[in-house]
């Protein structure tokens, strides 16, 4: 029974009041190790749970690339106006990034203390169906004209529409919650405890002939399963190995169709472990599967019914999901504002400045520094940087994306350089206040981070401080550990780290000094420069870093 769906992977975590600080630090760990989604429990009614909707706009603010989405939200609690224009405006603030999933409601007792209606369960299925028709007039525009027992919006205006077709999640279990999946939503969402693997396939089936008799196609329902478990040596589900959950939720994918996995944790070693290890793995093993049967023409599913009105919305490919997790590659020099270059030419052939060639087996190639330079500054020496050179080895599909990874993670980073040299060009011409131009700023990733390994160190490093030890967890000193030759180019790269946090700081005082000395011309031409001297040395920074590492983590790993 396997829907065809690309295979996604989320974080799960716990909203938990009294450590925020871990939440924000986990959500940036999945956004910069690869993983699809973070999701959040909702229940305003816990006094040691901080507030849903907040703490997603937070995470947005912080994250680049992660989907965000309630997981559920608790409906008696929040109008489905209230929800639809909530989850709208933050789609709108992250480029479409948001995903809305819905409860019936749950532990009534608090809901009730906390205002809200005590519901029978037939009562809230009904306030559910009323609360969907809503949600999708309003995120459809024009008037709303609904009429409901539960919920009613009568002539309301909505707006805004948010920036893409927001999937919508139901959390079911009993015959009728899963019947409404099947004629409502976009995504079944279930988790461990309530529908263990066992109960998966009659669920699955509910859903499927729901859903042919709905007029809709089963594929229109994508199948995700919230999960839970612990790495270790165990044989039990998901108590086992990496490799031994891989396995396990490779049969889920193939036999129940379950093509989104998001993990209950708020372990950032496991959370680590699940998007770098886990994911690509199920990935490969599904994809196998799936060519092998491609190939020997076997049906890719069992004998499902088939609806005769196949256009409900979101099939594999269309709105809401994407067919493969794409990461856009960063901006080459020139459309970094910087002249005369011709990206990439220098170093194309050697693949290091130099013409040193690496001899490594490695396919993923570090991004070029062709020795273009603005600033009549230097940040520092390039000459007495130190190198590192692997020998010739094969690596493995895994850890040839790792290797990529720390790539497009600096892709990223390119393209916030491109970014700021915008936000500057219109300070210059007036067209942008200096104090939005600090605030633009202030909220990338190069500015919030520390700079440790790119992106991905700055998150993970943060991550581990409280629990573990830098030095136990922290990705330099494994690789130090891991090969002690690297050390000369470790200690460099956190050298340069600081150099460019300095850089940052003096962005910062230069834009300062443009206010107080009413935008004259020195100050202009010193902000310039500024910029000029931390693209220079952040561009020649990133090149340097994947030159040097993308081999050894390859073949150490992050951790």
């Amino acid at each position: 029974m396997d829907y065809e769906h690309a295979l996604e992977f989320g974080a799960f975590l716990t909203p938990d009041a009294a450590h925020l600080d871990r939440l924000l630090e986990n959500a940036q760990l999945a956004d910069v190790a690869g993983l699809d989604l973070v999701c959040l429990q909702d229940h305003p009614y816990a006094a040691q749970q901080g507030d849903m909707w907040t703490l997603l706009s937070v995470i947005a603010a912080r994250t680049t690339a992660v989907r965000l989405a309630p997981n559920v939200a608790s409906l008696p609690l929040r109008p489905p106006v209230v929800l639809a224009k909530a989850a709208a405006t933050l789609d709108l603030v992250t480029g479409g990034r948001v995903e809305l999933g819905l409860g019936a409601g749950a532990f009534w007792d608090g809901i009730a203390a906390a205002g809200g209606p005590r519901r029978t369960p037939r009562e809230a299925v009904d306030a559910l169906i009323e609360a969907i028709r809503i949600i999708r007039a309003f995120w459809a525009g024009g008037s709303v004209l609904i009429a409901g027992e539960h919920y009613s919006a009568v002539g309301l205006k909505p707006g805004p529409v948010p920036a893409h077709d927001i999937p919508l999640w139901l959390g079911a279990y009993k015959p009728r919650m899963l019947r409404v999946t099947a004629q409502l939503a976009d995504v079944w969402i279930p988790s461990m405890g309530y529908a263990d693997p066992p109960a998966l396939p009659d669920m699955n089936a509910a859903i499927d002939e729901a859903a042919v008799a709905a007029g809709r196609s089963p594929e229109a329902v994508r199948r995700a399963y919230n999960i839970f478990g612990s790495f270790g040596r165990g044989s039990e589900f998901l108590k086992g190995t990496p490799a031994n959950w891989a396995v396990q939720l490779a049969e889920l994918a193939l036999a129940q169709g379950i093509s989104t996995f998001i993990l209950g944790s708020d372990d950032p070693r496991a959370l680590a472990t699940f998007a770098q290890e886990v994911a690509p793995a199920v990935r490969d093993q599904v994809d196998t599967e799936r060519e092998r049967r491609a190939t020997q023409g076997l049906a890719t599913q069992d004998e499902r019914p088939v609806a005769d009105d196949e256009s409900g919305r979101n099939f594999v490919g269309g709105p809401g999901f994407s067919a493969a997790r794409q990461r856009k590659g960063g901006p080459t020099r020139e459309q970094a504002g910087l002249a005369g270059a011709e990206a990439g030419q220098a170093d194309e052939e050697s693949g290091m400045a130099g013409g040193r060639t690496r001899q490594t087996g490695l396919s993923v190639r570090a991004t070029p520094d062709d020795g273009t330079r603005l600033a009549r500054e230097e940040a520092w020496d390039e000459g007495d940087r130190p190198s590192y050179v692997l020998n010739e080895r094969d690596f493995t599909a895994e850890q040839e994306a790792t290797a990529q990874h720390l790539v497009d993670v600096h892709d990223h980073l390119r393209q916030e350089l491109q970014q700021v040299r915008g936000i500057i060009a219109q300070v210059r011409d007036g067209s942008l206040g200096v104090g939005a131009a600090r605030s633009a700023i202030n909220t990338m990733t190069m500015r919030q981070n520390n700079w440790t390994l790119g992106a991905y160190c700055a998150a993970y490093c943060r991550v581990v401080t409280g629990h573990h030890t830098l030095e136990d967890r922290a990705v330099f000193p494994h690789l130090r550990r891991a090969d002690s030759a690297l050390a000369p180019v470790i200690d460099r790269l956190e050298h340069e780290h600081d150099v460019i946090a300095d850089l940052l700081d003096r962005l910062d005082e230069a834009l300062v000094a443009v206010v107080s000395t009413d935008a004259a011309a020195p100050a202009l031409d010193t902000l310039a420069a500024e910029v000029d001297l931390l693209t220079d040395a952040l561009l020649s920074h990133l090149a340097y870093e994947e030159r040097e590492l993308i081999a050894p983590l390859a073949a150490y790993g992050f951790q």
